[in-house]
């Protein structure tokens, strides 16, 4: 069994592998839909009875995978901190391991965080591949945490003419911190930042918005952002928490969502927007899932009009399953991390 710490998972994976290797298992999946297994998430509330802590969770993440040769089983298990950051550590703390489902044996033992944050970030980066207008040109980045970085990463990645990224965070003194971190460890890309005094300044220009924060209620109305803007939505992980307003929602040509089975139960923005009695959109109106685009079931011609677009990410195990069996395999073949035998 191959052990990988986050430094050797972080000097092997890049933003283009993560979102080539998602690609490749959407695209088996639709040719393929047996051949990748991933039931419903065990998702356990932690220190809901607390006042010492802010209330988080621990989830249980199984996947398993074939690939026509080879099946794999792929396990993450996470656990959302809120208060890490006061800490020093990531919000989300994750591990991963992977295993050879006809012997059984365990093949890596992988750091799940770096891998989490880039696997979230490549979802993004797929759907903007897909949804976000060709030329765009100014991003907005609302919410500084640790998902910011590889999520504006993998925007730069698929739309690398983007030259303004408009930074907004409740707190500044972080939107600066995040502005100085990201030159540093991206300094491939070269942009021009700007931290905004208030998030109305950061989204009126913006042709792509990510969106990555524990908001409960919408953060900015349609008639503040483009009318052909894309928006990533990777925040609002719970049915109580809502980053996208309900007339954006309503405004949208096309929301596609990355899990839809998953986001009954954790796409905060799309449950509540569904249950409010004065919002049209339902979920009957979701116009299709991550893999529909990629397998061109629903096709958004971007040489035209395509109106207000949105993603709603909840992440799945599969998701990670594809990042971690990359890692993992590349680790077996150039003896990578630290060997141990069970």
């Amino acid at each position: 069994m191959q052990i990988l710490d986050i430094n050797t998972v972080k000097k092997q994976l890049t933003m283009s592998m993560a979102i080539n290797a998602i690609e490749d298992l959407l695209k088996m999946q639709g040719e393929h839909p047996t051949w990748i297994k991933t039931p419903e998430r065990l998702v356990i509330p932690t220190f809901k009875d607390s006042d010492a802590n802010t209330s988080g969770s621990h989830l249980s993440m199984p996947s398993v995978v074939f690939d026509g040769n080879n099946e794999y089983a792929v396990v993450k298990l996470v656990t959302i901190c809120p208060d890490n950051p006061k800490r020093d550590k990531p919000t989300t703390m994750a591990t991963i391991t992977v295993s050879d489902n006809a012997t059984g044996e365990m093949l890596a033992f992988l750091d799940g965080i770096y891998i989490t944050q880039v696997r979230t970030a490549a979802l993004s980066g797929i759907a903007t591949k897909y949804l976000a207008n060709k030329d765009s040109r100014v991003v907005a980045v609302v919410g500084t945490g640790g998902m910011a970085y590889e999520q504006l990463n993998a925007i730069l990645t698929v739309r690398p003419n983007i030259k303004q990224v408009n930074i907004w965070n409740r707190t500044s003194q972080i939107a600066h911190k995040f502005q100085e971190k990201f030159r540093q460890a991206y300094p491939q890309w070269q942009v021009d930042f700007k931290v905004s005094e208030n998030i109305a300044e950061a989204i009126k220009d913006a042709d792509i918005i990510n969106l990555a924060t524990r908001a409960t209620t919408g953060l900015f109305d349609a008639s503040q952002i483009k009318s052909d803007v894309h928006i990533n939505a990777v925040g609002a992980y719970q049915a109580t928490m809502k980053e996208v307003s309900n007339s954006v929602i309503e405004t949208c040509t096309s929301v596609i969502i990355d899990d839809a089975e998953g986001g009954l139960h954790e796409a905060g923005d799309l449950i509540q927007a569904h249950n409010a009695m004065d919002c049209t959109w339902t979920w009957d109106m979701l116009t299709g899932t991550l893999s529909d685009l990629v397998n061109k079931k629903v096709n958004i011609d971007l040489n035209e009009d395509k109106g207000m677009t949105l993603f709603k990410s909840v992440g799945a195990a599969s998701f990670d399953a594809a990042v971690a069996l990359k890692i993992a395999q590349k680790a077996k073949t150039e003896s990578l991390g630290q060997f141990v035998e069970l």
